[in-house]
């Protein structure tokens, strides 16, 4: 009886939040256009409505942003205005133009939200990526886009320079260096950028960030665009295949203003955080444009992860909503008690995004935040929020929640057709909404190979519950089928981290000549366990009280660590190579 107090198979709301409830059936997408920022002529821009509508309100001396890396920075929105504007203009003067793709190679500095706002405002597509790509990683980005700039500092710089002869659409580089992030140089930053500028060894036409912008007029006629013109790319490998290019339009805000609203419960008067990199989409839609769109401040942490250092970032900055990974939350699970000597009273809303969240780290914020951590689904495809566990619906833990207003969702066998609530197939979605992606970027082939009869096929296997909750499998390629039964692995790893000595763990199929396949697990222990036949033996009779007796791993690998994307997510097909003895490629590319 304990047991099922303490992990109720469903968590209901708190009272007094926003009821989203009554939009089904009755919502339209002209609803959420409504709350984002127009011009006169039917025209708009992304960067104009996230920021440059509250520079000119009441809100202009609001807080936007609070950075913190080797120091501790805000930035109005008037400022995060005027300073991408400045920016605008330096691209403009240099030859920038609308479509032109425009690359950006930073870390979490606060050039580079100032620089992706600045390229918006120009008309050219904005590309990020993340800052630990190495040289192939950057060639397959900027070579398949035809980057003409690229942003980045001295010391990522070095990695680009091997590649640059190969690149020949690459124009020229802005150099970020030896600034304050205000838009001013003086003579000694000017200094700094020289001699970061000569031990880069940049080339002629390169240009120093901090010297260009300080120079830039603080006005800009912001472009104008049609709802369907591009507006930011970002590549994705998924777990196979060369990176492709997914392209958004400026039209997507409208859905990242609803459901940073709707699942976020963000308010104006919230401190957010969201630990995702610009370089993934999560750092754009709800990082960026989402939150600032709704007039929220968001908080920017430059530096590696540790416990206590985003414990300390949640107290000082009184964080109010924070959005993260299961990633991160099973690393937090694993610092057991760093929390404490912490003030994190306010929180008041906590949600999770990158990879199906485990229903063990539901129960785990309950018990550490007196909060829990709300699951949500959407893809780099789809650029916003699409099935959530919004917060004034109950907690499935372990499900994917509901679809949110104006998305319609299903389970759909191999001919398209939609299956019967609780019947396995592939989750579809109805592709009429406002942050679905563009196009894929000089391949339309690749691009209609999502759809089929209609739906946007998302490469997941899911069911639909008779009251609506969706639930994850796994992707189409990760489920395993052993004695003539299909297993997904999303099932076998949340039974398996629930055991108190298990903090992350990975399951394959590895084929076998009597089952088809077998399931095996890899398993990460927490901190204070070791590995031992007695432990194994623990495990396999507490997973088998939790699972059908053909879905509990046949066969237990203790690993230090799990092969991940850079994003976080668990790399199984690297698992399954290492396990065959094939080649296993390179994660560093990967999503």
């Amino acid at each position: 009886m304990a047991d099922i107090i303490e992990k109720p198979a469903v968590i209901d709301p708190p009272p007094n939040l926003r009821d989203y409830d009554a939009m089904f059936g009755t919502f339209k997408w002209q609803d959420a256009y409504d709350r984002i920022e127009w011009f006169e002529d039917g025209t708009l821009n992304a960067a104009a409505s996230a920021v440059d509508r509250h520079a000119e309100s009441s809100r202009k001396n609001k807080v936007a942003m609070y950075w913190e890396g080797e120091s501790a920075e805000k930035y109005t929105f008037l400022e995060l205005s005027s300073l991408s504007n400045r920016f605008a203009n330096v691209l403009t003067d240099i030859g920038i133009e609308r479509r032109d793709r425009v690359f950006i190679f930073l870390p979490r500095v606060p050039e580079l939200y100032v620089s992706f706002l600045g390229i918006l405002k120009t008309g050219a597509i904005a590309g990020t990526m993340f800052s630990a790509f190495g040289p192939e990683g950057l060639y397959d980005r900027l070579h398949d886009s035809g980057a003409r700039y690229l942003i980045t500092n001295s010391k990522l710089l070095e990695r680009v320079q091997g590649i640059r002869d190969d690149l020949p659409d690459l124009e020229r580089v802005i150099l970020v260096d030896g600034t304050d992030h205000s838009g001013t140089a003086n003579a000694a930053d000017a200094s700094d950028a020289a001699n970061a500028a000569n031990a880069a060894d940049v080339a002629e036409n390169d240009v120093i960030y901090s010297e260009a912008i300080a120079s830039a007029s603080r006005k800009f006629d912001v472009a104008r665009m049609s709802p369907d013109d591009p507006a930011f790319m970002l590549y994705t490998s998924g777990t196979t295949g060369k990176p492709k290019g997914v392209v958004h339009r400026h039209l997507a805000i409208a859905q990242q203003h609803a459901t940073t609203e709707w699942v976020l419960d963000l308010h104006e008067e919230d401190i957010y955080w969201c630990t995702a990199d610009p370089g993934w989409v999560t750092g754009i839609s709800y990082g960026m444009l989402g939150p600032w769109s709704c007039g929220s401040s968001i908080v920017v942490h430059d530096g590696r992860f540790d416990p206590n250092i985003w414990y300390s970032m949640i107290e000082r900055y009184q964080v109010s909503v924070w959005y993260s990974a299961p990633t991160a939350f099973r690393m937090l699970m694993r610092a057991e008690g760093a929390h404490r000597g912490h003030d994190l009273a306010s929180l008041r809303h906590i949600c999770s995004v990158g990879e199906p969240l485990n229903s063990e780290i539901v129960y785990w914020g309950i018990r550490t935040f007196g909060l829990p951590i709300h699951d949500n689904f959407w893809q780099t495809e789809t650029g916003g929020i699409l099935i959530a566990n919004y917060p004034s619906v109950p907690i499935k833990p372990g499900w994917m929640g509901k679809p949110i207003p104006g998305i319609k969702a299903a389970i759909v066998d191999e001919a398209g057709k939609e299956v019967s609530r609780g019947v396995e197939g592939n989750l579809a979605l109805l592709p009429n909404f406002p942050s679905m992606m563009l196009t894929i970027w000089k391949n339309p082939a690749k691009y209609e190979e999502y759809f089929m009869g209609g739906w946007y096929l998302t490469g997941d296997r899911a069911l639909q519950h008779e009251d609506g909750y969706f639930l994850f499998i796994g992707r189409a390629d990760d489920v395993i089928n052993t004695s003539g039964e299909r297993v997904g692995p999303f099932e076998v790893e949340s039974a398996l981290i629930a055991h108190p000595a298990i903090v992350e763990a990975g399951v394959i199929g590895k084929p076998d000549p009597l089952r088809g396949e077998i399931i095996k697990a890899f398993v990460v222990l927490s901190d204070g366990y070791e590995p031992s036949e007695e432990l194994e033996a623990e495990v396999r009779r507490f997973v088998k009280t939790r699972l059908a007796g053909h879905a509990y791993p046949r066969e237990f690998e203790f690993v230090e660590t799990l092969p991940k994307t850079r994003s976080g997510k668990i790399v199984r097909r690297m698992l399954r190579a290492q396990e065959l003895g094939l080649p296993i490629g390179d994660v560093s590319t990967l999503e």
